[in-house]
């Protein structure tokens, strides 16, 4: 089966870079023209059919920009441009209880040269404070056997992590990110997969400890990852993590292609997986378009 992000015909190659730098300029109508010319050639070819639906979406033709998003993802069934969850965003589907793996993948592969540099300097993130923070407020003095972070990125949780813990393991979708975290050289293992997966594949009780630093904004239905993570818990161990929040209920996907949780639901659905929460405060780990990003810090433990 071709790859529905490749293209091998040189000119509709050249119209769509032509496009996106008409999209950069803010010139839409033209974008969505040679999108259109792009697309005659490679009709199937997934990143112009999405770049289309965002020319036409910026024109305010949200059934033309429904129609390409809708196309892109019969183009590519993995959805690793995100077109179902920006579907949900114009109106014209439901919302995802998760982003797509393979558009997560997608994101933080090409994320992972400037990652740490980014959150922390642009955005400045710090979740894994928070964490250490809100671990030290529940007892300053424990140190863990082992440890999981989900979603190590980069390691910058595992580097905060590293002098409490006798071993740490870190899982991250992207192998991209998985490699910049062996050279942080603070793991003593590192796998390349799904969370979820990752947890349900250990062993009942394998940590006494559990981290998410930045990861819950991938994820809205939170069930899943919290039943699999009180499965991997060890009867006394805790699960830390950070989450952005708003008031009212559930959870939805914000325009920045992250979910926010509201603090009921978060609360709610650990106890119910069987977690009992020790500390909850709310604190912002990042800021989003130069404002901090309401936020809760959550740390849990098993039973």
């Amino acid at each position: 089966m071709a790859d529905p992000l490749a293209c091998a015909d040189l000119i509709a190659h050249r119209r769509y870079a032509y496009a996106k730098l008409a999209a950069e300029d803010g010139d839409w109508r033209a974008a969505a023209e040679v999108l259109e010319q792009a697309l005659e050639r490679a009709p199937e070819w997934a990143p112009a059919l999405f770049a289309l639906a965002e020319a036409r979406e910026k024109l305010g033709d949200r059934d033309g920009a429904a129609e390409a998003f809708n196309a892109t993802l019969r183009a590519d069934p993995r959805d690793a441009q995100g077109a179902a969850a920006r579907l949900a965003q114009i109106g014209a589907a439901d919302a995802p209880t998760a982003l797509p793996r393979a558009y997560v993948t997608r994101l933080f592969d090409g994320y992972a040269p400037r990652f740490n540099a980014h959150l922390t300097e642009a955005l400045a993130y710090r979740g894994p404070e928070l964490i250490i923070g809100a671990l030290d407020a529940v007892d300053d003095k424990r140190r863990f056997a082992r440890a999981l972070d989900l979603g190590c990125g980069a390691g910058l949780m595992g580097e905060a992590l590293r002098a409490r813990v006798e071993e740490l393991v870190g899982v991250d979708l992207s192998a991209a990110m998985i490699a910049k975290s062996r050279e942080a050289a603070v793991y003593d293992a590192l796998e390349v997969g799904d969370v979820v997966e990752s947890l349900e594949r250990r062993e009942r009780g394998a940590f006494d400890l559990i981290v998410a630093a930045d990861v819950l904004a991938y994820i809205g239905a939170l069930e899943p990852i919290l039943g699999a993570v009180a499965r991997a818990l060890a009867p006394s161990g805790w699960f830390a993590c950070t989450v952005e929040s708003e008031a009212g209920e559930g959870f939805r996907l914000g325009a920045t292609m992250r979910f926010v949780h509201s603090r009921d639901y978060v609360l709610a659905r650990a106890t119910a997986a069987g977690l009992r929460p020790l500390v909850c405060v709310d604190a912002w780990a990042r800021r989003e378009a130069a404002r901090e990003a309401p936020g809760l810090v959550l740390v849990s433990a098993r039973g």
